[in-house]
């Protein structure tokens, strides 16, 4: 179990065995394989799953299947969530823009179902931290959801404020001009916990909130905050 930061991608890259967590972790182990069985976005943060041996990796891959798993996700939202909010709106593809990943709210029977569900922790200074549960996995669905409240997560360069800033952070990097926008330099989303017992694995295991999303939530939220902050960054995996 690793705790990734957010800013690598899971999957190997063309870039080297290092510049990815599943090549990072097979240089680790001396190049044996390995097997990933539950991802997250290259600035996704929090628990990932890597199994170093066939079978194991076969049972988590049928078991990420089969949703035979809970994931418990921390995030913060632009804008202050009133109350626990359960979004059950179906997904497909948004053709609005440029961006051929995207995905967005679409009329019943047009998409697959997503079911997620945001509870506020912190909602003050005009954002919130939330604890986000899924009952389905599709692609990008908190972020997806979030964007359809009207919450979207602070620093999410597609599901933000404009999803040209994607392509404007590709074409220059990070900038003062995005930052006044989206906060944050990266999306403000971390995997907390997996419990996998219903895998036939019988661990919970827990990666505690990372500095930056620590420290931009202080900044907003104030000392009120901090007993609730500090709770979620004691957990490890």
């Amino acid at each position: 179990m690793l705790n990734k930061p957010g800013d690598i991608v899971c999957h190997p890259s063309k870039a080297g065995p290092w510049s990815s967590l599943v090549g990072a972790a097979r240089e680790y182990l001396g190049g044996g394989a390995v097997h990933l069985a539950f991802r997250l976005d290259r600035e996704t943060s929090g628990v990932v799953v890597i199994a170093k041996d066939e079978r194991t990796g076969r049972l988590l891959q049928r078991a990420a299947v089969d949703r035979r798993y809970a994931k418990v996700y921390h995030t913060l939202l632009v804008g202050e969530l009133a109350a626990e909010t359960l979004v059950d709106r179906p997904l497909g593809p948004d053709y609005s823009g440029q961006l051929r990943t995207k995905t967005c709210v679409v009329p019943d029977g047009q998409g697959k179902r997503a079911v997620t569900r945001y509870t506020p922790l912190v909602a003050r200074g005009g954002f919130t931290l939330a604890r986000v549960v899924t009952e389905t996995g599709r692609m990008h669905q908190i972020r997806a959801h979030a964007e359809w409240l009207r919450h979207p997560l602070v620093g999410d360069k597609i599901y933000g404020p404009d999803q040209n800033l994607f392509l404007e952070f590709l074409d220059t990097g990070w900038t003062p001009a995005l930052e006044a926008r989206l906060f944050l330099r990266r999306q403000a989303l971390h995997c907390s916990e997996i419990d996998l017992t219903a895998a036939g694995v019988p661990h919970v295991f827990r990666a505690g909130l990372p500095a930056d999303l620590v420290e931009f939530a202080l900044s907003r939220f104030g000392e009120p905050a901090r007993p609730v902050l500090e709770s979620l960054q004691q957990a490890k995996v």
